[in-house]
């Protein structure tokens, strides 16, 4: 974190190097947010199936207003709550479309097992 307060402190002491070497840590950094917002989403889908098998609805408010709160309780910046929120919403939002596609898939392998009647 030294590093950032470094470059925020002397931006015209940086050259064509330091922003490299600034967008290969920014690389590194999606890399690492692309395998956890997967194993997240894997995780939604294998609620939607126990949703499913339980009859319980997809959406839940409370449990999504809980989940906001804590991740903008939890935010040490420098994103503002504000811009958490709306980040953790739309991971919200494909995670429930991901429990919904679950969930249907779910119940067409059902209705495949049933017994066809001739």
């Amino acid at each position: 974190m030294d590093e950032e307060r470094d470059v925020k402190a002397a931006p015209s002491a940086l050259g064509t190097a330091d922003l490299e070497i600034w967008r290969r840590r920014i690389d590194g950094i999606d890399d690492q947010l692309m395998r956890l917002l997967n194993s997240r989403s894997a995780c939604a889908v294998e609620v939607g199936r126990i949703k499913r098998a339980q009859g319980l609805p997809i959406y839940a408010p409370e449990r999504e207003a809980w989940i906001l709160d804590r991740v903008m309780r939890v935010n040490t910046g420098p994103l503002e709550p504000l811009a958490v929120r709306r980040v953790f919403e739309r991971i919200i939002d494909e995670s429930r479309r991901l429990e919904r596609l679950s969930a249907d898939e779910a119940e067409t392998d059902l209705k495949s097992d049933e017994p066809q009647s001739e």
